[in-house]
């Protein structure tokens, strides 16, 4: 479920559906429907990691990774690209995977 997870952009979006993917896993192996009424604190007790922070940990472990690489290779050029390319589209900017770095880290 987390394959390639350090690459995504975090936003609640994404958050709350792999919450809700996890909730109907643990549902799953317990064997309980959604027609027995059962809360979601009742089901946590499985112990499974909560994919949120399992999600956010392996981001920050490949941002370390990235950011330790000093031989030019292209995965750190690919985060400082801008590209400069017509007119801009309305609206706030989409959020990019080091927004979500900067605003944990701070922008240094």
């Amino acid at each position: 479920m987390t394959y390639g997870s350090e690459t995504w952009k975090l936003t609640m979006g994404l958050i709350r559906r792999l919450r809700i993917t996890q909730r109907a896993m643990e549902r799953a192996m317990l064997g309980v429907s959604l027609r027995d009424q059962i809360r979601n604190e009742e089901i946590r007790r499985t112990r499974v990691t909560n994919i949120a922070q399992r999600v956010a940990k392996l981001k920050w472990k490949w941002a370390g990774h990235i950011a330790r690489r000093t031989d030019g290779r292209w995965g750190s050029k690919v985060l400082e690209w801008r590209p400069r390319t017509g007119k801009r589209s309305v609206g706030r900017p989409p959020t990019r995977w080091t927004d979500d770095i900067k605003r944990v880290a701070g922008s240094r």
